[in-house]
């Protein structure tokens, strides 16, 4: 029931009419890629449906690829120290339970990253 601003993916499994029913009046979403199985369908609603629902609507549907730049890195790194970027993390696993993490993760349930702890720290 939650409406955002701004909303984010590089998954590219949700339907673009998903993200506007959680997208305030005038939000806004960026597709930033999709995984290797999902692109096809990924690149159809980035291109074609987003541009044709950002005509009809006050919300604005984009699609974008990155540069890596470092100083970029750089900046996401400070965001991230500094707590102002928080990453949303699903589940964590030991190293020794890599193969769950991996079954887990090919289900497509996931809400977040995946993490697997090489370490206790």
């Amino acid at each position: 029931g939650k409406r955002y601003d701004l909303i984010m993916t590089v998954n590219g499994y949700h339907p673009n009419s998903a993200y506007r029913r959680a997208l305030n009046h005038r939000g806004i979403f960026v597709q930033a890629g999709a995984s290797k199985a999902h692109i096809p369908k990924a690149m159809l609603q980035a291109l074609l449906l987003g541009p044709l629902m950002s005509l009809t609507s006050k919300q604005k549907f984009r699609f974008f690829l990155a540069r890596v730049k470092q100083e970029d890195l750089f900046y996401l790194s400070r965001l991230l120290e500094s707590g102002a970027l928080k990453p949303v993390i699903d589940r964590c696993y030991p190293l020794s339970e890599t193969a769950e993490a991996i079954r887990y993760l090919e289900q497509w349930h996931s809400q977040g990253k995946i993490i697997i702890r090489v370490a206790n720290a």
